[in-house]
């Protein structure tokens, strides 16, 4: 049997719960918690022990779990001026306002430690959910990291959601909200197959990322469905930024690739390419033309207005508050059936005026 308490209505271990299982006094946890009192290193050691086997939470927000504050969700994105993923922390911001609560919104810059930092501050803020947005990396230190957040914040009350992520493997107690993210470069490939095109630049984005796994994957899906050769070498992999969608056509125009269109992994990526076109004297769509993904309002900004694909940004962090909400709403048998919870949202083609049959058939 686990040493792991899960105590009281809100599931976390209390002060006394401490004091009892170190067979010490409340006043004696107090003092070894708060640092200000000099004690015995082997108390120290002995209340520290306690904790984490009981995983207890000491910061006084953690109340709030337990219906003695205004609940509190936690927003943690990779980039905070990245578009997409902006629009999902609206649509949680959002939702959370109109139920009273609070949204915080803390960035990783992409660096697992501090995501891990970050997790654990907020679960000791006490807040009622992790929210984490964005693509992740495909290594296995990645599901058993997402694991450990899970279970702790399970243990304190709280809950984690991932956002545009895949669902972790397992029984992890963690709600997914994702979208048809393969489907939607299915979609997309093949609005530029039967447009005719055969020679297509594909812009997926970081090989280890699994927003970029499975858009490529969608796209060769969708090569196979119409029969038509994919060709790996038409690949080029990178960040979802403007700097490699200009950088990966220079270089293959460079090369003397012969393309007819440009698949990019992102809106963001798919304007880097049109400019690098540009700079090259091709013209959009009459000699090579290109689409993105995610319709974000940069896409239909662009000159001539960029084909994409539409992902419910916003709507995903609407859902992913309900989730939490529901979860919270419903007590303890809600929160046992949701466990391992996986929504997923549709996606579509926007047409608008990147895209028309090659000039120039380059089979």
């Amino acid at each position: 049997m686990s040493q792991r308490k899960v105590a009281g209505e809100a599931g976390r271990a209390t002060i006394r719960d401490v004091a009892e299982r170190a067979g010490v006094s409340v006043a004696s946890v107090s003092r070894v918690l708060s640092g200000n009192y000099p004690v015995s290193e082997d108390l120290r050691r002995r209340v520290m022990k306690v904790v984490r086997d009981l995983d207890y939470v000491t910061n006084a927000h953690a109340r709030s779990l337990a219906g003695g504050g205004t609940p509190t969700v936690a927003i943690l994105i990779n980039n905070i001026t990245g578009a997409a993923f902006a629009h999902v922390a609206k649509g949680v911001e959002g939702a959370a306002t109109l139920r009273g609560w609070l949204s915080l919104v803390g960035t990783t810059g992409d660096d697992p430690e501090r995501e891990l930092a970050l997790v654990n501050l907020m679960r000791q803020q006490g807040v009622a959910a992790v929210v984490l947005l964005g693509g992740a990396y495909d290594y296995d230190e990645y599901q058993l990291r997402m694991a450990r957040f899970a279970r702790s914040l399970d243990a304190a009350g709280s809950h984690l959601v991932l956002v545009g992520r895949p669902p972790l493997e397992g029984d992890v107690p963690a709600t997914t909200v994702d979208y048809d993210n393969e489907g939607g470069a299915y979609a997309m490939a093949s609005h530029l197959l039967s447009a005719g095109h055969r020679k297509v630049l594909v812009l997926p984005g970081h090989a280890e990322l699994t927003t970029a796994q499975g858009r490529l994957k969608g796209a060769r899906r969708a090569f196979e469905a119409y029969g038509v050769p994919f060709e790996p070498g038409m690949v080029r992999h990178g960040p979802y930024d403007y700097e490699h969608g200009y950088e990966a056509v220079e270089e293959a125009l460079a090369q003397g690739m012969a393309f007819t269109a440009v698949l990019a992994g992102t809106d963001v990526v798919a304007a880097g390419a049109m400019q690098a076109l540009r700079a090259a004297g091709l013209r959009v769509p009459d000699d090579v033309s290109i689409v993105g993904y995610d319709d974000i309002p940069l896409a239909s900004q662009l000159t001539p207005q960029l084909t994409t694909v539409h992902v419910p940004y916003e709507e995903m962090g609407r859902v992913a508050l309900r989730a939490v909400a529901d979860r919270r709403e419903g007590g303890a048998a809600r929160r046992k059936a949701g466990d391992g919870d996986h929504l997923v949202l549709g996606t579509h083609v926007v047409v608008r005026n990147s895209v028309r049959p090659p000039a120039t058939r380059r089979d």
